[in-house]
């Protein structure tokens, strides 16, 4: 598997950051990977994930390009100023759509629309980046992920919080509009086990799930068996699962 890794800094973040790839372009689908909460760009590395479906890579259906975090001075930067913290999140949304993703065209050079994954905080992030924007994504896997911004804030909100939080901006989508005929045609996969550690993503993927129903959007929402726990070994086996149903539903969709 052919691994290379770029960095550079970001005046939205004021640091440096790097994405990690694995695997060559051609007509290859990208995968944009959000590491756990805290988490670097080798995280789904460390904890064998892109070897789960390095065959993939090796046949050159899938690329993936996996990200830096700054989640320790936004989601897990609890006693800190909530309006910062927010802030913070909202400068690492658009650095993912106005940095990242020209990144992954260049680098990629399919026109394949990319496919935002993670899992637990990783989740999060790859549903707030698909559902802001739809138009960029052609889907999603998100696994075991929170969806209430509630959860990390202790119940502050402000408006820059609110767009980050999929729970709260969903709902009040309006009926009419045009992202919802998008979504409809997009292949988003959110996926929650309903073992050990999984109660605030059980809980939260069924307010989604129910915000979807409500405004007509399809979507895979996936629920797995009480034995299945919020831990790397069942990460690995979803994504194995998931991945060929993604592959034939998004490889091909072009910007």
């Amino acid at each position: 598997m052919n691994i290379w890794q770029s960095q550079w800094y970001s005046g939205r973040l004021n640091r440096d950051m790097r994405v990690r790839v694995y695997g060559n372009g051609g007509d290859s689908l990208p995968l944009l990977i959000f590491p756990t909460q805290d988490g670097m760009c080798d995280n789904w590395e460390s904890f064998g994930l892109t070897d789960t479906i390095s065959d993939y890579v090796d046949r050159g259906e899938v690329q993936l390009f996996s990200v830096d975090t700054v989640d320790r001075d936004s989601w897990s930067a609890v006693g800190q100023d909530c309006s910062h913290r927010a802030w913070v999140q909202e400068q690492y949304y658009q650095y993912i759509i106005e940095e990242v993703l020209p990144f992954i065209r260049i680098h990629n050079g399919s026109g394949n629309l990319p496919v935002a994954a993670g899992c637990s905080m990783g989740a999060t992030h790859a549903v707030i980046c698909f559902l802001r924007r739809p138009d960029l994504f052609g889907g999603t896997i998100a696994m075991s992920g929170v969806y209430d911004a509630d959860y990390f804030f202790d119940g502050y909100m402000d408006e820059t919080l609110y767009q980050n939080s999929p729970t709260h901006f969903m709902p009040n989508l309006p009926a009419d509009h045009p992202y919802i005929a998008l979504y409809n045609r997009r292949f988003p996969v959110i996926c929650v086990g309903q073992g050990a550690w999984e109660d605030d993503g059980i809980r939260t993927q069924r307010a989604l799930e129910q915000a979807f129903r409500e405004k007509g959007i399809n979507a895979w929402f996936d629920y797995w068996g009480y034995d299945v726990n919020h831990d790397w070994p069942w990460w690995k086996k979803q994504i194995r699962y998931f991945l060929p149903e993604v592959l034939k539903h998004c490889r091909g969709m072009k910007e």
